[in-house]
């Protein structure tokens, strides 16, 4: 990497709130062998329904305890077939109120630590490190401060900040790479606040946290679309379809920094795909990881009868 050019130091947030453990996050119930219930949900800023990020972890936690501590989580896939309310708990075999909201599958391995080969993409080069990033809610609360701010951005902008400052994850954005096609690499440093020491499977649940924050919205980038434009630029709707893991190490710690790297292969039709890889600070990769997700832009379309999921 070459030489890093001085950080600005970063003025501090004042504000009493404090961040939310990420294990309050993740903690479900036991309700019988094989059965468990969320005991809390988060719906993010303006967002249709609960954090998938969260299901998909707290779904972890539950699959993670009816396996022997011998096996380890290789992969996991799901799909997303509901927005999920936080008002009812989520009952984790995994039936809401009757209807299926979400399917998980995953796989457990003894790990193969004998096998020879290794081999991995490389982190991308020259990327700031997170000490010379700020922090999400700083970045917004410094452009809050402007006197030109829209009504409807800083109303926005500002229940963002406050849900930042409650969230358990510190977010900073470091780069985004335009490439030679006129794709964009969007790349985030992600860590929890406050971490307590975990089992590497508890482990690998938050990272799948985590692997939800900022994914598909990479996509939004790469077609120049956001909530506050008009006509073809206003994105208004995105949601998760689909999402897999795949985690290709044991030892990683999720209360220190990790570099996330998402391209969008692919965005048409109402849809779009990203790709990810999830890096330790040292360039270790430990996940890939691969997401679609309705991305619906502001322009009328045909009348078409509403269509309900058949599962």
């Amino acid at each position: 990497m070459s030489e890093a050019p001085t950080p600005t130091p970063v003025p501090a947030v004042h504000d009493q709130t404090e961040p939310q453990h990420i294990s309050t996050s993740l903690e479900v119930e036991t309700l019988d062998n094989n059965l468990f219930r969320s005991k809390s949900l988060h719906v993010p800023t303006q967002a249709r329904g609960v954090f998938g990020g969260q299901v998909i972890s707290q779904a972890l936690v539950c699959a993670t305890r009816c396996v022997e501590p011998a096996y380890y989580l290789n992969s996991m896939h799901c799909y997303f077939l509901l927005s999920a309310s936080p008002i009812v708990p989520i009952i984790y075999n995994v039936d809401r109120k009757g209807k299926t909201v979400f399917i998980m599958l995953c796989s457990f391995q003894r790990p193969e630590s004998w096998q020879p080969h290794n081999y991995q993409m490389p982190m991308p080069p020259n990327v700031p490190a997170p000490e010379q990033c700020q922090d999400t809610q700083i970045v917004y609360s410094r452009y809050l401060e402007r006197p030109d701010v829209k009504p409807e951005v800083r109303e926005f902008l500002e229940e963002f900040v406050k849900e930042r400052l409650q969230s358990p994850l510190c977010i900073r954005h470091a780069h985004i790479r335009v490439l030679a096609d006129g794709g964009k690499t969007v790349m985030t440093w992600f860590k929890v606040r406050n971490m307590s020491n975990y089992t590497p499977g508890f482990q690998k649940c938050i990272l799948s946290y985590i692997s939800d924050s900022n994914f598909i919205g990479a996509a939004a980038k790469v077609l120049d679309v956001d909530r506050f434009q008009k006509g073809d630029k206003h994105l208004s709707m995105t949601s998760t379809l689909d999402h897999s893991i795949w985690f290709y190490d044991n030892d990683f710690d999720c209360g220190d920094w990790i570099l996330y790297v998402v391209d969008t292969p692919r965005a048409r039709l109402g849809r779009a795909v990203v790709i990810g890889r999830m890096y330790t600070a040292n360039g270790k990769l430990i996940a890939v990881t691969s997401q679609e997700g309705v991305m619906r832009v502001d322009v009328p379309g045909p009348d078409v009868p509403k269509l309900m999921s058949k599962l």
